[in-house]
């Protein structure tokens, strides 16, 4: 079984949603990790919306913080704006996901950011099966 791990700042917003939408397409031959640099103290509620909109609901998720384990445990490390802060160990795939930072956005403009996390799921599912 493989493990993915999803880093951002806050663990609010971008890694929330890629998690929930892993586990959503996954099936059950991953382990899907979520954590932050600096985890907020809460998910972002405009990202709460907008994933219930499309039938995911996170609000039991707590935002984590991102530790040394957390990345050792995982196959696959998925970077989305956290910077350096994210350590790096030999043997892991690392990919960084340049997208825009949910804080602070209104519903509207968070809309276009989970439907592109969605696809690079999808897309991802698909390059781990192959």
């Amino acid at each position: 079984m493989k493990t993915v791990l999803f880093v951002c700042v806050h663990n609010a917003g971008r890694s929330q949603m890629a998690a929930a939408f892993l586990r959503r397409h996954g099936g059950d031959h991953l382990t899907v990790l979520s954590a932050g640099s600096t985890p907020a103290d809460q998910v972002n509620p405009a990202v709460l919306e907008v994933m219930r909109e499309v039938g995911i609901d996170l609000s039991s998720e707590q935002p984590k913080l991102l530790t040394t384990e957390a990345v050792q445990e995982s196959d696959v490390v998925i970077t989305m704006g956290c910077g350096d802060t994210c350590p790096v160990f030999p043997g892991k795939r690392y990919l960084d996901w340049q997208l825009d930072d949910p804080a602070g956005l209104p519903a509207e403009k968070i809309r276009p950011i989970r439907d592109e996390i969605e696809r690079r799921v999808q897309q991802l599912i698909v390059e781990m099966s192959e």
